[in-house]
């Protein structure tokens, strides 16, 4: 008694020595540890969002952009997340272990020390992690230069590949992933302090051994040889173990206590108030120990609201209660015992537990020294009182139906401190409760993904902040649009299996389709799945979100060659941006190359890119088909197909001339073919003409002799010059025909010619023949006009870059004439060049060609040559075409194969179908003493001026070519053959040395002009 009294005496010195110090630092100094841990799991928290929602195109140090930082810390966490990715990849994952562990740790009170070697083992780890990642196979769509686990892992892995490479690949990878991946989750673990506890769980011995010894050491004697052991002790480290669980409980327990008092589910954390187990010295010789083995106040109160309801039988035996403590009421019924009977329970519980003193070490001692109290001190009866708070921590429910959360315990040793003396364990009701919640997996945070094929950056990844582990196609996403059918095959094809046996040889028979080459069947035919089209749909929207360019692919279109993904772009996005992007799309694609225009009445911009594996188009298949044999086009031509696989079918009559460029081998030669294929398919030699002009002399010449020519293939330059100036008088009497006819074409006039014929008329005109000698009036005579059809004349130029070299004014003048009249008169020129430059395709034929096609070029500024705007540098070649009607619209079209041998069969069946007239006046020179130009203008009308041009040299007495040209008004070409004119007729001398010419017709002569 009198011990006990002595002992009380004691601790109440000593708490009010210990009771000086102001209650807020004291309430700080026991919430800095958890504090800190909470600051450490809230960087890792940050840093988890920022490596969540990284992406390629925020801003970091190698990369500078102007679009909007989409990671969710901002600027700081974009420059962040892109170095850990760029140094370890996919390790991310795994790299914020330790810290959480560490940050738990903290949260819990326990004992943290971030020594070198936990640095080292957490170091180590994640370069192993980065090395195992980095043994993956690397996805085509993977953002970023290196392997998975960033440049370290790849430096990690290089050896281990080096040694592996003889291997079959899927082996050389397990053995990489595993070899490096287990010793990185061990060094992990390792650098989160796991391994310490599992020490302290093999060297678990039996309490009472533990502290057997320690009884009779004071309390502060018994903390401080605790606190000052070293931490590489295992029996320390195991007492102090359970000493922090067996606290954690306690407080766990009288804080739900609290809680089911009021009825309500508190959250908040307990007020700061006296602990019964810590200890504060002011003793300036002692330095208080730091508490590294109990939960801390705020550790305990959070602890207390995640795991309510456990019981605590077997804990009386190990913790005796510390007189002057904090109290807490014992419950019954609901009701506080402490209130209605004016008793402590927890003093009376110390009473009971004072007859089995405690066996354990004291960690983290109370606030006064051990006190063995006498059962006399209050009068009350301690085996009832301590039954009654027993009975009280035996009740499980506390006002919860089921626990909130399931925790996993960290220590086995939990178990053995919650089992009571009669050996169950405590909480067994709870634990098969929280059974069905440790099958159910916590939600995972939105937004966090594995590495995606390519960064989707459709509306739906938007939403979510995060990037999808695989391309998928959201609700509403990219719509395929199936490929167009084949062409319907036509009649002719049965007309043509189903031949007569009464054969007509005087009629003109058409070539027929078996010439041409079969086209593949169907089943046979390559392309991609819908599901493939969809992933490349969105790998294409993340790849434009890279480059800053926002939008969504509304409609993939396969197509024969190329596949074309409509792009609807966000607001505010610029076409020239996304058409400027092209080159870096392919190259991000992996594609040869990809065309970027505006889809025309659309806002959609479209995408092309190249398909794996071409189609081939054939010629038979369009020419069979319904649209080319029920066309009601004059000169139709089969151009090939869109994008989309329909057949394109041009005509010439409308166009109504064409002007072909492209580079040697993108396939302009074989179109130029499959149109001349195309005219002889359907139309005979009395419905069209060609002549054809191939300086080259290789690709036009196979078609030599077959009877739809004027004329043999000129490959001469200089004829071709007088060919076409043919082609202008035979246009100029045309016209002279049809004024005569009374009608505005070529359509009217066959068809006024085909009622003539079938009513029996005929058409006659005046010609005046003379002038009468006797009167000097004019002369009439009528003359019949032949009642025959024209014909349509096609003038084919495979070359108009060599004949520009020869005669490029003349050529351009005869040309430019042809181009502006002869519609009209059923001419129709086809012009090809394979040097579409500004000297060989001048202004002044551009303007008279409207309708133009552009094979495959070299450089942008061809492209805006021959079409205006670029993008002709960007086809396949082999037949690939841009196509540009009247109008200004442009559609890309390929173009069908025809090989040498089926031209060779077509043009042999049409020798046999007769033998050409050909018309020697088309390549007939002309006298040299006639003006030059009257094939052109007219003979009346070059004598006319050039009499006015001598009669200013003679009136003025001066000869240069810019002043005829300037006085009369007319090109320079024109005065140039003037006066080259006057020189050879002896009017004025030959330029001198500086340039200068002598008018040299004597007096008089003059007045004969």
């Amino acid at each position: 008694m009198r011990r006990a009294t002595a002992m009380r005496g004691s601790g109440r010195g000593a708490a009010h020595i210990l009771d000086t110090e102001s209650p807020l630092k004291r309430f700080l100094r026991r919430n800095l540890v958890g504090l800190a841990g909470l600051c450490v799991i809230g960087l890792a928290a940050a840093l988890a969002a920022a490596l969540a929602t990284w992406s390629v195109t925020d801003p970091s140090l190698n990369h500078a952009t102007d679009g909007p930082v989409r990671n969710a810390l901002g600027t700081p966490g974009a420059i962040i997340a892109d170095m850990l990715m760029q140094s370890i990849g996919l390790a991310t994952s795994v790299f914020l272990v330790p810290v959480v562990l560490w940050g738990w740790r903290l949260i819990a009170g326990k004992p943290l020390r971030i020594a070198g070697r936990r640095i080292l083992f957490w170091f180590s780890g994640t370069l192993l992690a980065s090395g195992a990642v980095a043994a993956l196979p690397v996805p085509e769509s993977w953002p970023l230069p290196t392997g998975l686990g960033g440049f370290l892992g790849d430096a990690v892995h290089y050896l281990p590949g080096r040694l592996t490479e003889a291997m079959a690949p899927g082996t050389a990878m397990i053995i990489g992933a595993i070899g490096l991946g287990l010793p990185a989750v061990l060094l992990l673990i390792a650098a989160g302090g796991w391994f310490g506890r599992a020490r302290a769980e093999d060297d678990d011995l039996p309490l009472p051994k533990q502290a057997k010894g320690r009884r009779g050491q004071p309390v502060q004697q018994q903390m401080f040889d605790d606190e000052d052991e070293d931490d590489a002790d295992d029996t320390s480290r195991f007492s102090a173990l359970l000493g922090a669980f067996a606290h954690w409980r306690l407080q766990a327990t009288s804080s739900l206590q609290r809680v089911t008092g009021v009825g309500q589910r508190s959250r908040a954390p307990r007020e700061p108030d006296e602990d019964d187990y810590d200890v504060e010295m002011e003793d300036p010789d002692l330095e208080p120990a730091p508490r590294r083995r109990g939960f801390g106040a705020l550790g305990r109160g959070l602890v207390s609201r995640l795991m309510p309801g456990e019981d605590d039988d077997g804990l009386d035996e190990l913790y005796p209660a510390q007189g002057g403590g904090r109290r807490e009421p014992a419950r019954q019924g609901g009701r506080d015992v402490a209130r209605e009977t004016g008793r402590d329970p927890e003093r009376e519980a110390s009473r009971s537990l004072a007859r089995h003193p405690a066996t354990g070490p004291r960690i983290g001692g109370g606030r006064h020294d051990e006190v063995y109290e006498d059962d006399d001190d209050t009068g009350l009866d301690p085996d009832h009182d301590a039954a009654a708070y027993e009975r009280d921590l035996d009740d499980d429910s506390y006002g919860y139906d089921e626990p909130p959360f399931d925790l996993d315990d960290e220590d086995e040793a939990d178990a053995r401190l919650a089992r009571g003396r009669d050996g169950r364990l405590a909480g067994d009701g709870m634990a098969a409760e929280r059974a069905p919640l440790d099958r159910a997996p916590l939600p995972r945070p939105v937004g966090i993904a594995g590495p995606a094929a390519a960064p989707s950056r459709g509306p739906a990844a938007r939403a979510g902040g995060g990037q999808p582990a695989q391309p998928v196609v959201p609700q509403g996403g990219a719509r395929v649009v199936p490929q167009a059918a084949r062409p319907q095959p036509g009649k002719r094809l049965q007309q043509e299996a189903q031949s007569s046996l009464l054969g007509a040889p005087d009629v003109y028979e058409l070539p027929p389709l078996r010439l041409l080459a079969e086209p593949r069947p169907a089943g046979k035919t390559p392309g991609l799945s819908p599901d493939a089209l969809e992933q490349n749909a969105r790998i294409l929207e993340g790849v434009l979100e890279d480059f800053g360019v926002r939008g969504e692919i509304i409609e993939v279109r396969p197509g024969p060659v190329v596949t074309l993904y409509e792009l609807e772009p966000a607001p505010g996005i610029k076409s020239s941006r996304v058409i400027g992007l092209a080159d870096d799309i392919a190259r991000s694609m992996s594609a040869i190359s990809a065309r970027v225009a505006v889809i025309p009445g659309k806002n959609a911009i479209g995408i092309e890119l190249p398909n794996q594996k071409r189609e081939t188009v054939y010629l038979r298949e369009l020419l069979a088909a319904q649209d080319f044999e029920k066309s009601k086009h004059k000169l139709a031509m089969a151009l090939g197909k869109t994008i989309n696989g329909e057949s394109v079918i041009a005509d010439l009559a409308r166009m109504p001339h064409l002007l072909v460029a492209g580079t040697t081998g993108s396939g302009k030669s074989v179109s130029i073919n499959t149109m001349i294929l195309s005219l002889l398919y359907r139309l005979t030699p009395d419905q069209c003409k060609m002549i054809m002009i191939d300086p080259k002399m290789l690709e036009l010449s196979i078609y030599d002799g077959i009877p739809h020519l004027l004329t043999p293939v000129v490959t001469d330059p200089k004829k071709a010059v007088v060919a076409l100036k043919w082609t202008v008088r035979e246009m100029e009497e045309r016209y002279k025909k049809m004024s005569k006819m009374g009608v505005r074409n070529i359509d009217g006039y066959n068809t006024r010619v085909k009622q003539a014929l079938e009513k029996g008329e005929s058409f006659s005109r005046t010609v005046q023949t003379g002038f009468d000698r006797d009167t000097g009036q004019p002369i009439y005579e009528e003359e019949d006009l032949p009642l025959e059809p024209m014909p349509y004349i096609v003038v084919i130029v495979d070359e108009m870059a060599d004949l520009m070299m020869v005669a490029g004014k003349d050529i351009e003048g005869a040309i430019q004439r042809l181009a502006q009249m002869a519609r009209a008169a059923g001419i129709h020129i086809i012009m090809a060049t394979q040097r579409p430059s500004v000297d060989v395709i001048t202004g002044t034929i551009k303007a008279n060609f409207p309708t133009r096609i552009s094979f495959q070029v070299t450089s942008k500024i061809d492209s805006r040559t021959i079409l205006g705007e670029q993008g002709a540098e960007q086809l396949l070649g082999m037949g690939d075409m841009l196509y540009m009607a009247g109008g200004g619209r442009i559609q890309r079209v390929h173009g069908p194969f025809v090989a040498d041998e089926e031209v060779e069969q077509i043009v042999a069946h049409l020798k046999l179908q007769g033998s050409p007239q050909y018309l020697e006046a088309v390549t007939e020179e002309e006298d040299m003493s006639e003006n030059p130009y009257d094939a052109v203008s007219g003979g009346d009308e070059g004598n006319d001026l050039y009499d006015k041009a001598v009669a200013v040299v003679l009136r003025d007495k001066k000869v240069s070519t810019s002043y005829v040209q300037r006085r009369l008004g007319i090109g320079y070409n024109r005065a140039a053959s003037l006066i080259e004119r006057m020189e050879k007729e002896g009017l004025i001398s030959p330029a001198n040395h500086a340039g200068k010419r002598e008018i040299l017709v004597k007096n008089g002569v003059d007045e004969d002009y």
